[in-house]
């Protein structure tokens, strides 16, 4: 559902967390679905953003996970890919089992994954309608036992454990990265020609999209002519750089309006239009209602 709100979050500043393990800052954390449920209950949790990415593998459960307005359904063999930055909100009306495995750039970076391996493998994505990956029974089993790895290993404190974790979670991304292309008949969200150019948008649309809004200041960057690069986008990904663009630009949009108190004019010049009443054409021709309306639901 596109215009699906969180619960209970309005005119609120909306929370952003750091990775933490037991009050410390640490560069990888892990939990289970068990253990959250054991502490919130069947509670809706307040809609949130991580300044790290979040996987949620789902072995047994029900209820509803929603990113950025959209809402999808909690089920067994699901898993959910979040990348730093994207407000969610988790409800599981019963005891769930899974894992959440969380991890910072940082760590990618001091245990030798390289990002670009993130942005390529495209389990990632600031698209809030991604669809979740669903897992083959098979596959669930095993992705489950290589959790517990991780489990066991997180919770040991030795020397080399954040190597080792960081061997298992390449392995772990890599099998559902399978499952992605298998699912999606030989691509995953972004498909084999273009990943490297579709991971450098990616980068750049996060970095200036309150500035940049026309896909030829993207594709100038990148050196490359604006039809090329809706093209590979297109090919890819399913979605026109133009689109990717203006999805972008809804969704912060959304954020301010339903998370903060700004005014719709403050609103607007944050998201770098010059002009309000041309944020308001541009929110009322993508969304098909007003921005007021939108506020208003």
């Amino acid at each position: 559902m596109k215009n699906t709100l969180f619960t209970d979050t309005r005119g609120m500043e909306i929370p952003s967390f750091d990775l933490l393990h037991e009050d410390q800052a640490v560069l990888f954390a892990y939990r289970t679905m068990e253990e959250i449920f054991e502490e919130a209950g069947d509670v809706p949790d307040e809609p949130h953003k991580h300044n790290f990415f979040t996987i949620i593998f789902v072995k047994h459960g029900s209820g509803k996970h929603t990113v950025d307005f959209t809402s999808h359904e909690i089920k067994d063999n699901r898993v959910f890919f979040l990348s730093p930055g994207q407000v969610h909100q988790v409800f599981t009306p019963v005891r769930p089992t899974g894992v959440v495995i969380m991890f910072t750039k940082d760590f990618l970076c001091r245990y030798h994954i390289n990002e670009d391996f993130i942005t390529n493998l495209g389990l990632f994505s600031c698209k809030p309608d991604t669809p979740p990956l669903d897992l083959p029974e098979e596959t669930s089993e095993r992705l489950f036992r290589m959790g517990k790895e991780i489990e066991e290993l997180f919770g040991r404190g030795e020397r080399y454990v954040n190597e080792g974790v960081a061997a298992w979670l390449k392995l772990f991304l890599i099998e559902c990265n399978r499952v992605a292309e298998n699912n999606y008949g030989g691509n995953t969200q972004l498909a084999e020609t273009g990943r490297s150019l579709v991971g450098e948008f990616r980068k750049l649309l996060e970095s200036r999209f309150r500035e940049w809004h026309q896909v030829s200041d993207y594709a100038a960057e990148l050196n490359i002519t604006s039809d090329y690069l809706n093209n590979v986008m297109k090919s890819s990904v399913g979605t026109t750089a133009k689109d990717f663009i203006q999805s972008r630009i809804i969704i912060e949009a959304k954020r301010l309006g339903i998370h903060t108190g700004l005014t719709s004019k403050e609103i607007a010049y944050s998201l770098g239009f010059q002009d309000p009443a041309h944020f308001s054409n541009f929110f009322k021709k993508e969304e098909g209602i007003t921005f007021s309306e939108f506020r208003g639901i």
